[in-house]
C-alpha cells in the first residue's frame, strides 16, 4: 500500500511543478501522500511486529527508513520549488 501511495504522491508533485497551480492544492495533495505513505509503512512495519516477524522486519526497515527520509525531504523540496516560480 505505501508504494501506491508513494508513486501517487511523485504523481501530485510532478503535476505541482508542470501545472502551476495557483492555489497551492497539488503541493499540498503531495505532501498529505508523502505522509500517509510513511504512516502506510510504519503500519506496514507494526503488522510486521505484531506476527512476530522480526526477520523480515530487521530486513525491510533499515533500509526503507533511510529512503522515506530522502524522498519526504525530496518531495518537500520540489513542492517548494513551486512556490518560488510563483514570484
Amino acid at each position: 500500500m505505501w508504494i501506491i501511495l508513494g508513486l501517487v504522491a511523485i504523481v501530485f508533485m510532478v503535476l505541482n511543478i508542470v501545472i502551476r497551480n495557483q492555489h497551492g492544492w497539488l503541493g499540498y495533495i503531495s505532501l498529505a501522500f508523502t505522509a500517509l505513505t510513511v504512516c502506510a509503512f510504519y503500519q506496514n512495519a507494526a503488522n510486521f511486529v505484531a506476527q512476530e516477524d522480526f526477520s523480515a522486519l530487521m530486513d525491510i526497515v533499515p533500509t526503507m527508513s533511510k529512503i522515506l527520509w530522502v524522498c519526504t525531504f525530496i518531495s518537500i523540496v520540489i513542492n517548494s520549488i513551486s512556490l518560488f516560480k510563483r514570484k
